[in-house]
Formats: structure tokens, C-alpha cells, sequence
């Protein structure tokens, strides 16, 4: 199905993705930033964490094209932050003694 593209769809399209290259590029610009702020490895950690998530949410939505996407693919995405999440817990726990972990 073959689908012409008027020149407004191109502009807005081509809006879009500069748009989204200026945030990519403002969100490195704020994690460099960061780097040199004397943070506790445990906020330095957390604040990578979120900024890291919000580019690579940009770039699953708008260059993976997901944000037009159906149901099944965001319940894909959801479980897979989930368990990023639950894998970037475990260094967390056993960092805190909470969780027992045997050597061989």
C-alpha cells in the first residue's frame, strides 16, 4: 500500500525528528553536566538512570517509530522495563547485604 506524502507531512515529520535530535542532544549536554557535580555514587547512579531512560524512550518512540504503534507492542516494552528493572535492583540489594549471595 503505497502512501504519497504531501510536503506538509514531510515538513512535520522532519519537525519532529529535530525536535527530538535537540532534546537527544541537550539530554547528553546535561549528563556530561552531571558528571562533574560531586554527586554520591548512589545519585550519580540514579540520575544516569532517568536521563538514559528518557533518551532511550525518545528514540523507541520516535525513531523505532512505537508512539504509532499498537497495544502489544507497548505491553513488550512495559514487561522489558520491568525486568531491566528488577536486573538493575539486584547489584542495589546485594550492595546493601539484603540479599545473600553465595560465591563458588
Amino acid at each position: 500500500m503505497s502512501h504519497e506524502m504531501t510536503p506538509a507531512e514531510v515538513a512535520k515529520h522532519v519537525r519532529t525528528y529535530v525536535v527530538v535530535f535537540i532534546a537527544l542532544a541537550a539530554l547528553t549536554v546535561i549528563t556530561v553536566a552531571v558528571s562533574y557535580v560531586h554527586l554520591s555514587i548512589f545519585w550519580a547512579v540514579v540520575i544516569a538512570m532517568i536521563v538514559a531512560s528518557v533518551k532511550g524512550t525518545l528514540v523507541a518512540a520516535f525513531f523505532m517509530h512505537l508512539i504509532s504503534e499498537r497495544v502489544a507492542i507497548y505491553a513488550t516494552l512495559v514487561l522489558s522495563a520491568i525486568f531491566f528493572i528488577m536486573l538493575m535492583m539486584i547489584p542495589v540489594f546485594a550492595h546493601s547485604g539484603n540479599v545473600v549471595v553465595n560465591g563458588p
